[in-house]
């Protein structure tokens, strides 16, 4: 049984600590909602913690998985953070998805009080999370990630190691450029076939048998067709990711054209009060403008 922590637990994170919970870990506990922490503890045997220092304080090993920078840089350097408590040689593991420069510059300060620190963004949703089958890509020191990979393995079955520190956050936005431009385009196709009276399951099993095919529009499309926009993703927290890919890509001097759009169509949804919704949701807003709807079956 090893001494973990885990900060921040919302829709990914509950169910991440939960599972190291499960797996025999102790593992203290903080969240910015202090009912969930004390809810996570009596339910399965974890320690509550009132302050990230004193999570800090009690692990060897410590998770957070939080909403954005900001928040990422309070828990761990803010006033009562973890480097306050933490000891030295602790592994820090950053689950969030925030802007690499910036973690880049937190793992410095870190490692200045002799403090590890691994960006260590994940993917799965909430399926992944609460089944312990995420993909994680790792950034930084390899020693200090080979150190604490059995850790990460009650919350995920996929571990990338992808270099120096900032790698596993490049790879992550990466990742997700390419869904959401996945989205759009799925959303754009759909409405423009529907209204020319393509029958949507049909078309749907015409991208799965064809060179279109993709599993993360095989895996959505259904929720579409049943007007299901219960959150996995939300439209909220895929736009915050586009805006630090957007960020990156002006500090790394590369265009992306196609992903602006992308934004554009994200924030249209945000304006919409869709921001709460899965991301699956932003296609509302072309069949807003087309006035049609995709769902199962158009067929008489």
């Amino acid at each position: 049984m090893a001494k973990l922590g885990f900060l921040g637990l919302g829709l990914m994170g509950y169910p991440m600590a939960r599972n190291l919970l499960r797996a025999g870990h102790q593992v203290a506990l903080w969240s910015h909602t202090a009912a969930k922490a004390r809810r996570l503890a009596e339910e399965e045997k974890g320690v509550f913690c009132e302050t990230p220092a004193q999570v800090g304080a009690q692990a060897e090993c410590i998770f957070l998985c939080v909403g954005d920078t900001g928040m990422s840089e309070k828990v761990l350097l803010g006033e009562d953070g973890v480097a306050t408590g933490a000891k030295p040689g602790t592994v820090v593991a950053d689950a969030s998805t925030i802007l690499p420069s910036r973690s880049r510059a937190m793992g410095t300060e870190l490692a200045s009080r002799s403090i590890h620190f691994l960006d260590a963004p994940c993917t799965g949703s909430r399926p992944g999370a609460e089944g312990g089958t995420l993909t994680f890509m790792v950034g930084g020191d390899q020693k200090a990630f080979e150190g604490a990979r059995a850790y990460f393995e009650p919350m995920g079955k996929q571990l990338y190691y992808c270099g120096g520190p900032g790698m596993g956050l490049h790879a992550k936005l990466t990742q997700n450029l390419i869904l959401c431009n996945i989205m759009a385009a799925f959303n754009e196709g759909m409405v423009l076939s529907t209204t020319a009276g393509v029958d949507p399951a049909q078309m749907l099993e015409i991208l799965n048998n064809s060179a279109a095919r993709s599993g993360l529009i095989a895996y959505k499309a259904p929720f579409v067709f049943e007007r299901d926009f219960s959150t996995n993703f939300s439209v909220k927290w895929m736009h915050k990711d586009i805006g630090l890919m957007m960020e990156t890509s002006q500090e790394l001097k590369v265009p992306l054209p196609v992903t602006g759009v992308t934004q554009q169509m994200f924030r249209a949804a945000i304006a919409s009060g869709y921001e709460e919704e899965d991301f699956c949701s932003t296609i509302k807003i072309l069949e807003a403008w087309a006035g049609i709807e995709v769902h199962g079956s158009q067929k008489k």
